[in-house]
């Protein structure tokens, strides 16, 4: 079993815990920590995966829920481990927003790094495979309804950074 922390809207912890999954049980202005991170390559191309059918089979960045008692940078650290086995700890990876959605709060997380795709290790319960996408790309996934929603306002804030 999972639990997780819920927070108000300033992204202060309630006190409040609660199993992943029950989203019913997350009231008014209440809200879990999810993490994402934008992985991006010398060529301006971002790595983002095709989830698994059990996680819907759309196209999205890596990410997850933050266990409570644990924060979104180890968290992070962690998804990107289990989703790709890619060791990211000593990377200079940096938080560049946090957005509301829903009834989550979105740590968005951005690197800049070179990866082989051919390398990568997925855990088949959440990726089915990755690849290498331009922007121009992924916002034809959006148009056509194939990339995550919870992902595009964070991707928005990702291609502001200059």
């Amino acid at each position: 079993m999972e639990y997780l922390d819920v927070y108000d809207e300033f992204r202060n912890k309630t006190g409040k815990i609660i199993e992943r999954g029950n989203k019913s049980s997350i009231g008014e202005n209440e809200y879990i920590l999810l993490v994402l991170i934008f992985i991006k390559n010398k060529e301006d191309k971002y790595l983002i995966q095709k989830t698994s059918k059990e996680k819907g089979g759309v196209w999205a960045t890596t990410g997850g829920h933050v266990k409570s008692g644990i924060d979104s940078r180890d968290t992070i650290i962690e998804e990107v481990s289990e989703e790709l086995g890619l060791d990211i700890s000593n990377d200079n990876f940096r938080l560049v927003d946090t957005i509301l959605y829903g009834h989550a709060i979105f740590d968005v997380y951005y690197l800049e790094k070179e990866v082989n795709v051919d390398e990568l290790v997925y855990q088949k319960e959440e990726v089915d495979y990755v690849k290498w996408l331009t922007k121009e790309e992924i916002y034809k996934m959006i148009e056509e309804g194939i990339f995550r929603k919870s992902n595009i306002p964070t991707f928005e804030k990702v291609l502001a950074i200059k």
